[in-house]
């Protein structure tokens, strides 16, 4: 294995490799130095784990540093890096506590094995999806270089994963938790929420110059999952949240929130913490609610409301149009009122189709009695 410490050339992402915006105007430049920030963010994260990975017993280290550079050529997030590593951890643990120190020796079986031994140890369905997918993405790179048979990956395990429905918040809920925020920042971070959808790490990642407060919108230029790009729109009540904020806040720090006493964006944590407080102070945290709980409520709302799926699925920044029609199956005003019509006709003992016979009968007899009328 090489040395852990980076050679910034083979990443391919160096800053020297950055050239100056054509345009001069903030925004360009404000675009152009997050992703010279995010690519140094992704050398530190393969830097540090360079460092673990050489410190293991690991078979075919080589091969997954270069694994991990090939990655990071292709700009993945560090959080990917850090997912990656800890799947092929805990695959190439189980290749080496069965005596085989080649990677060429993997079999299919292999794969099996590692499924069920993760089961055993009890993990959540989907942390184990997440590493089945990281592993075979590892498994398809040794295919292509030669090192890996190609039976390994064929016909690959698929672990099928519960379809639950998004969770929205009640009504009376919602009034409740939102009647006991008393922090400016706080409310104004809560209803941008509730009102635009945007993930917890999309709104603390956003810049001041993001807002246009004008044209009532927040441009997100990289979305926290998906990384599509999307614009959301401020509500009447966010915009008056959001102008109290304003007023009070740090006209020097670049980030829209930040915690007191702190020059950059709040973390995740903090932000975290301050919504579940309201929860707890609201008396509804036995509810099972969680941030993402805004989100959904969000979805369904605007579902309650009329809007088309086409629209919001691009306000939630969803790739896939499935991905919005989870809150149709949650929301479905007409589904409900069919329900509760059929449901009327057949408690009162009219679930035979009578009413319908009924209702053609009485159209036949009008009929007659307009002819004999006109006659």
């Amino acid at each position: 294995m090489q040395n852990a410490e980076i050679d910034l050339r083979q990443t391919g992402i160096s800053s020297k490799s950055f050239t100056a915006p054509t345009v001069d105007t903030f925004k360009n430049y404000q675009t152009s130095f997050r992703f010279e920030s995010q690519a140094g963010e992704n050398i530190d994260a393969l830097r540090k784990i360079l460092k673990r990975l050489e410190r293991t017993y690991l078979p075919g280290k080589e091969h997954v540093e270069a694994y991990l550079r090939h990655l990071t050529r292709r700009n993945r997030r560090a959080k990917t890096l850090q997912s990656v590593w800890f799947g092929i951890y805990f695959f190439l643990g189980m290749i080496r506590s069965i005596g085989k120190s080649s990677l060429g020796d993997i079999t299919k079986g292999d794969v099996e094995a590692f499924v069920e031994r993760e089961q055993d140890r009890g993990l959540n369905v989907s942390t184990i999806r997440v590493k089945l997918v990281n592993v075979y993405a590892f498994l398809r790179y040794l295919v292509e270089e030669g090192i890996v048979a190609p039976e390994v990956i064929c016909r690959k395990i698929r672990l099928q994963l519960p379809e639950r429905l998004p969770r929205a918040m009640d009504a009376d809920d919602l009034k409740k938790f939102l009647s006991v925020i008393d922090h400016i920042r706080d409310r104004a971070m809560i209803m941008i929420l509730l009102r635009t959808g945007m993930r917890i790490g999309e709104l603390l990642n956003t810049r001041v110059m993001d807002i246009n407060l004008k044209e009532r919108r927040i441009e997100i230029y990289e979305g926290a999952k998906n990384r599509i790009g999307r614009v959301v729109y401020l509500s009447e009540d966010a915009l008056a949240a959001l102008a109290a904020w304003c007023e009070d806040r740090d006209p020097r720090n670049e980030y829209l929130f930040y915690a007191r006493g702190q020059r950059g964006m709040m973390c995740y944590s903090t932000g975290r913490t301050r919504v579940v407080n309201y929860f707890e102070k609201a008396g509804i945290t036995h509810k099972g609610y969680t941030v993402h709980t805004l989100r959904h409520t969000f979805a369904t709302e605007l579902l309650n409301a009329g809007m088309r799926l086409e629209c919001l699925q691009v306000l939630m920044g969803h790739q896939c149009i499935e991905e919005t029609r989870r809150y149709a199956r949650l929301t479905d005003k007409t589904r409900e009122e069919e329900y509760f019509r059929a449901m009327s006709r057949i408690e009162r003992g009219n679930g035979n189709g009578d009413d319908r016979d009924n209702n053609k009968l009485a159209t036949i007899f009008e009929k007659k009695e307009l002819l004999a009328q006109y006659r």
